[in-house]
C-alpha cells in the first residue's frame, strides 16, 4: 500500500512530547485483522491530553493518535466484517495503545469494529464519536436510576458547551426534559446552551461553596467535569437524586463526605464509555438509540477541520477556548 498521511506523536530522550503530520505506510500501523480507509475521526479532550508532555494518556511511543473513527472496510481477513462496510470505531485502545484514527488509514482488531447503523451516516457516526457515545451512556445510566420526563426533575448538565455536554445536552431536550441547567464558565458558550436544550444557565462562580450538606436543588446531574465542581455539587443534589460522572478536565480527586449519599441516599455513578467484548450488546444498545430517538446529530454545533488542521483544535482544547464538537474530515 502507497504511504498516506497520519499524526505521530514521540517522545524524545528528554520525556518531551512532540507531534507532526507525516507520511507513513501501512508497517507502522498496529495489527489486526481490518483495515479501514478513514473518512473521520474527532478531537477530544483525551485527544488533547495526547499531545502532551506527561499527559498520561498515550502507553507507548511513536504513536499515530485519534480516540475514535467511522471509515469503510477496505481489507478484512474476518468474516464477519466485509469489505465495503461503513464503520464505526469508538471505546477501545485506539490511538492510546494501539495506533489511531488521526490518520488516512487504520488496522485494527476485528473485534473492535462496528458498522454503522442504517440511520446514521459516516459523518454523523462521528459528530457522535466517543463523546457522544459517552454522553448517551450518561443519560441511559441517569434514567435507570429513575430519572423521567414525567417528573419534570431538575437536571444539571457541567461542562455543557464542551463535546460530552453539549451532545447531552440535546439528547435531554429531545426526549422531553424541560428544567435543564447548563453549567458555564464564560459568556460566549450561553447562546450555545440555550439553543441546544438548557432552560437556564448557571454560571461557574455561583454554584457556592463546598459543604457537607448543601441546600437541595437538583434532582440529578450529568457531570463532564469532575474535580472540585462535582465534589461541590453532591451536597446539592435531593434525596435519593443521582450523578453521573464521566470527565476529569476538572481534576481527579472527588474531596467530599458520605453524608449527602448515607442521609439523602444519592447515587454517583461512574461512565466507562472503554468497551470490551463482554459490553457488545450494550454499545450496540447505545448506539441503536443514537440512531433512533436520540438521534440529535443535525442539531448539534459542529466544527469540521481538515487533517492538517488538528493542532489548532488542540491548542484551543488546551486553552479551554474550545466550543462544542470538532470532527476531522480525513478523506477529502
Amino acid at each position: 500500500m502507497h504511504t498516506f498521511k497520519a499524526w505521530v506523536v514521540r517522545e524524545n530522550d528528554n520525556k518531551e512530547v512532540t507531534y507532526q503530520l507525516e507520511d507513513v505506510d501501512i508497517n507502522q500501523l498496529d495489527e489486526g485483522e481490518v483495515i479501514i480507509e478513514v473518512h473521520y475521526s474527532s478531537v477530544n479532550y483525551k485527544d488533547m491530553l495526547g499531545f502532551q508532555t506527561k499527559g498520561g494518556v498515550i502507553r507507548h511511543y511513536p504513536m499515530i493518535p485519534g480516540i475514535d473513527l467511522s471509515g469503510v472496510v477496505v481489507e478484512s481477513n474476518a468474516e464477519e466484517i466485509k469489505a465495503g462496510q461503513k464503520v464505526v470505531i469508538t471505546g477501545r485502545a485506539l490511538g492510546v495503545k494501539h495506533t489511531g484514527g488521526l490518520s488516512e488509514y487504520a488496522r485494527v482488531p476485528a473485534s473492535w469494529v462496528f458498522p454503522i447503523p442504517d440511520t446514521l451516516d459516516l459523518k454523523d457516526a462521528m459528530i457522535y464519536g466517543t463523546a457522544g457515545f459517552t454522553a448517551a451512556q450518561s443519560v441511559y445510566e441517569l434514567e435507570s436510576h429513575g430519572m423521567s420526563p414525567e417528573n419534570n426533575p431538575h437536571i444539571l448538565v457541567t461542562g455543557a458547551s464542551g463535546g460530552v455536554g453539549s451532545i447531552a445536552l440535546s439528547i435531554l431536550h429531545k426526549i422531553g426534559y424541560r428544567n435543564i441547567s447548563a453549567l458555564i464558565r464564560k459568556d460566549y458558550q450561553e447562546e450555545l446552551v440555550l439553543r441546544l436544550g438548557a432552560q437556564q444557565v448557571v454560571w461557574a462562580d455561583d454554584i457556592g461553596k463546598k459543604k457537607t450538606l448543601g441546600s437541595r436543588k437538583y434532582n440529578y446531574i450529568l457531570d463532564t467535569v469532575g474535580g472540585e465542581v462535582a465534589a461541590t455539587l453532591i451536597p446539592q443534589i435531593y434525596e435519593k437524586g443521582s450523578m453521573s460522572l464521566c470527565g476529569n478536565a476538572g481534576g481527579i480527586e472527588l474531596n467530599t463526605t458520605v453524608m449527602p449519599l448515607i442521609l439523602r441516599g444519592i447515587n454517583l455513578l461512574g461512565i466507562n464509555s472503554i468497551i470490551d467484548e463482554s459490553d457488545a450488546d450494550f454499545y450496540r444498545l447505545i448506539w441503536d438509540k443514537l440512531a433512533t430517538d436520540w438521534h440529535v446529530a443535525k442539531n448539534l454545533t459542529v466544527e469540521e477541520i481538515s487533517l492538517d488542521e488538528v493542532d489548532q483544535t488542540i491548542t484551543a482544547l488546551k486553552d479551554g477556548k474550545h466550543l462544542g464538537r470538532t470532527i476531522v474530515k480525513v478523506k477529502g
